[in-house]
């Protein structure tokens, strides 16, 4: 029994403290390189320097009518600034991406765990188009400005600071005529950051509704046709992606604002710098090669300036999306460590699941487990029967810590199990659950297989087979367990599709199975090869059974019993059988359907 959320919940969008703290963890380990990008990007900004030089030389040899041999200086100088700066442009390009790369790697790969490790009730609150749109859009966004605008921005950085002191070391008064223009760019940045910041973090939140719309209405196409309910949902989509298109356009018409402002600027640097260039070689302070060196080096400005004021735009989005991310990761953040039970020493080996009391509601909805218990020892297998809605799955996601319970608590060892969910791989896969929808991914066999253990040799993926009576159709597929499957290869049955994901489980190797109807769609014809395979699967481990079929129960050492969220019976199945109950009505419910 499912329900949605009244209200959509977004994951949360991480602080800038937090923001700024993931981002510096990310680094560690590589701030010696990030010295060294820095020191030789500041080397290329101050080359960048030398053809204004040699041209105002120039112009003063000219100015001055000397001989031929004044111009060999300057043009030497070009000479040697442009092959040193291509020397320090291409240094630049490889140091910046040893840092990039594999900073922003790591950002999508943090973004991808995290996303798998979030609890189902938060991904179902938010949507999955908001996730969606956070691992996808705002990593790639986020990877796009660190491997372009961010080096560019830091380049166009030292390249002011450098140009300031090279008017300076001109003459003092060309650098206070320069700086002129930066009270109005100030103004123009700040008014752009004051509106572009909650505009770009608002649009990336509207993005991820209408990609939780789209979604939606994808999923839902033969429902929505077949009630003829298409209007309403393409007005739904509609309604987000208006919202979307509104926030871009209001970010549009902040940048427009933004870069006329810094055009007036230019202009008022550029006026003030040639009127002090005119009064001071009007006044023999300075001669006009000194002045045509000021001009250009001002010119030289334009770029840089508009350059690293204009990607804080993406950088604006960039942190945005980051922010996003970092919500993500902090969300579904893998605790760090093994879990420990209450007095602190290690969980390991076989223990005890136990079940506490435990309620549980979908969102706002009402309850739908009503205090449930349940003590499973190491090595028993606990069949849970019921009728639909009894709430039957509930219990198995919950016993599996995909969701966290309302009330109550579910424990292995002492630990809940919401936190071995969140655990290290080697902790996490302790409890394995297995569900009556299973998904055949594009790739050989034994990709799929391997899926649950990445280095798993040639001779477990076919042992795993061989257990789950897998081994036999895998052999005659035209290339074995090399065969590609799944959309676009080989297609399978749905029993040859649940045996592969019996077969996971023996990869994984849990201490705890949670079947849940995992062998419910085989059909008469192969039910006991499924019921076979499930058997082979839960062998010397811990299991909870959620049974389709009754006749999964009588290998199960325990019975429970569910009906409208409660345990209404629970104890050995010959003893429940003779007893008269629920479960006896269902046995022979069951028996004359020949199940």
């Amino acid at each position: 029994m499912t329900s949605r959320p009244a209200a959509t919940i977004l994951l949360p969008v991480a602080s800038t403290r937090q923001t700024r703290a993931r981002l510096k963890e990310a680094l560690q380990g590589r701030r010696s390189l990030l010295s060294c990008t820095i020191a030789v990007l500041a080397a290329d900004s101050a080359l960048a320097l030398a053809a204004p030089s040699a041209i105002g030389r120039i112009t003063q040899a000219i100015a001055d009518h000397r001989s031929a041999s004044a111009l060999v200086g300057p043009v030497l100088l070009l000479l040697a600034a442009s092959g040193a700066g291509a020397v320090t442009g291409w240094a630049a390009s490889v140091l910046s991406a040893r840092v990039v790369q594999p900073v922003a790697a790591r950002l999508r790969e943090d973004a991808v765990a995290a996303a798998v490790a979030l609890p189902v009730d938060v991904v179902e609150a938010g949507g999955t188009g908001d996730l969606v749109s956070r691992v996808s859009g705002d990593v790639d966004r986020v990877s796009q400005v660190a491997s372009g605008a961010l080096s560019r921005f830091v380049a166009a950085a030292l390249t002011i600071a450098a140009t300031l002191v090279g008017l300076a070391a001109l003459d003092w008064r060309f650098a206070a005529a320069a700086l002129l223009a930066v009270p109005l760019q100030a103004y123009a940045l700040r008014r752009y950051l004051r509106t572009s910041q909650p505009l770009y973090a608002q649009g990336r939140a509207a993005d991820g509704r209408r990609a939780s719309a789209l979604l939606g209405a994808f999923a839902a196409l033969p429902t929505l046709r077949a009630l003829r309910l298409g209007p309403a949902a393409q007005a739904d989509v509609a309604a987000t992606s208006a919202q979307a298109m509104t926030y871009e356009l209001r970010a549009t018409r902040a940048a427009t604002r933004f870069y006329g402002t810094l055009n007036a600027a230019e202009l008022t640097g550029l006026s003030a710098v040639l009127v002090a260039a005119y009064l001071l070689v009007h006044t023999d302070l300075a001669d006009v090669g000194a002045a045509t060196t000021a001009a250009l080096f001002f010119v030289g400005l334009f770029d840089p300036v508009n350059m690293m004021l204009g990607s804080f735009d993406s950088v604006q989005q960039a942190g945005a999306g980051l922010a996003r991310i970092v919500g993500v990761v902090i969300t579904g953040h893998a605790a760090e460590g093994p879990p420990r039970s209450p007095d602190g020493r290690p969980v390991a080996g076989p223990a005890t699941l136990a079940v506490r009391d435990v309620r549980h509601r979908y969102g706002d909805g009402p309850e739908v487990l009503h205090g449930v218990s349940l003590d499973v020892a190491a090595g028993q297998r606990v069949a849970v029967v019921g009728t639909t809605g009894s709430g039957k799955s509930t219990l198995a996601g919950l016993i599996a810590g995909l969701r966290v319970p309302t009330g109550g608590e579910i424990t292995l060892g002492g630990v809940p199990t919401g936190e071995l969910a969140d655990a290290p791989p080697e902790d996490r896969r302790r409890i394995m659950l297995v569900t009556q929808e299973h998904h055949l991914f594009l790739g050989t066999v034994a990709d799929n297989l391997r899926l649950a253990h990445r280095a798993a040799t040639a001779s477990e993926v076919r042992a795993a087979l061989v257990s789950v009576g897998a081994w036999d159709w895998v052999a005659a597929l035209p290339d074995g367990e090399d065969t590609v499957v799944g959309i676009g290869g080989l297609e399978l049955t749905p029993r040859q599709v649940q045996e592969l994901a019996l077969a996971r489980v023996l990869l994984v190797d849990p201490d705890v199975v949670v079947l849940d109807e995992a062998t419910a769609e085989g059909g008469s014809d192969t039910a006991q090869a499924l019921d076979r395979a499930a058997l082979a699967v839960t062998r010397g481990r811990t299991a909870v059974v959620v049974a389709h079929r009754l006749s999964q129960v009588t290998t199960a050492d325990t019975v429970l019993v569910m009906d409208d969220g409660r345990v209404v019976e629970l104890g050995p199945p010959e003893v429940l059988l003779s007893a008269g109950g629920d479960y006896e009505r269902l046995w022979t419910a069951s028996s004359r359907h020949g199940r």
